[in-house]
């Protein structure tokens, strides 16, 4: 998944929903509905807005070498 395939975020504050905490039913219908490649870039929306900048960061890989006995 590049870059290209992920929206830019923007919030619409000016619409607001008011449900009840346990009426989920509808979304679990539209996130069956969703395909594999709505979910991911989901995914990948919600680890951007929690991680902001470091969620583009790469891991730092660490080798050691041990000699056994």
């Amino acid at each position: 998944m590049t870059t290209r395939d992920i929206p830019d975020l923007r919030l619409d504050r000016g619409t607001i929903t008011v449900k009840t905490l346990f009426d989920d039913s509808d979304e679990i219908e539209y996130w069956q509905a969703a395909s594999l490649r709505e979910r991911l870039q989901h995914i990948e929306r919600l680890r951007r807005i929690n991680y902001g900048v470091r969620a583009t960061a790469r891991l730092q890989r660490v080798i050691r070498v041990i000699k056994c006995e």
